[in-house]
């Protein structure tokens, strides 16, 4: 598993003291509130200390340490912030997507019968929705529920299911 993950987005600017905009890649812009730290690079080299953070409806105002005018904040967007996972804690039965991305998708009942490597995470409000692409690329969406997804195992990239009827039926 990744060390440092891919947190947010910088949009553009706010304000004229170099406080930017974040398009936060998390379940909530509220969750960006509890680092101290983040990083320009992917393998955690180009720490930046995070002076300030606030939600603003979908975005996060951030105010990074050395971005002090509008002209250095406008240098930053569209540069991607990753976050060390060392310092998030997730509830259990909660997972980062990009650890679940590339998990081989089994059946709960059957561990020989493999339905596909989940691709994708949908956002739907209600639920989370996997996109699950099989052997010939046929792409399926699961709901995300705890009827549906029995066991998920990261470190062995694994998640056991048991499929509402219809879904992968055509496939069979």
């Amino acid at each position: 598993m990744k060390t440092y993950l891919e947190i947010g987005k910088i949009v553009g600017t706010h304000g004229v003291r170099g406080e930017v905009r974040v398009d936060p890649w998390c379940d909530t812009p509220d969750f960006m509130k509890r680092f101290k730290t983040l990083y320009f690079k992917p393998d955690g080299t180009k720490p930046v200390r995070v002076i300030s953070c606030r939600p603003h409806g979908n975005v996060v105002i951030l105010k990074l340490d050395g971005t002090d005018t509008m002209e250095q904040a406008v240098l930053l967007r569209g540069k991607v912030l990753y976050m060390d996972r060392a310092d998030a804690r997730l509830p259990k039965g909660q997972y980062f997507i990009q650890d679940l991305v590339g998990c081989r998708v089994l059946d709960a009942d059957d561990e020989t019968h493999c339905y596909g490597t989940l691709i994708d995470v949908s956002k739907t409000g209600a639920n989370d929705v996997w996109h699950v692409t099989d052997d010939n690329g046929t792409e399926y969406l699961l709901p995300a529920i705890g009827p549906v997804v029995i066991e998920t195992d990261v470190e062995h990239e694994t998640v056991r299911i048991r499929p509402l009827k219809g879904i992968f039926d055509d496939a069979h």
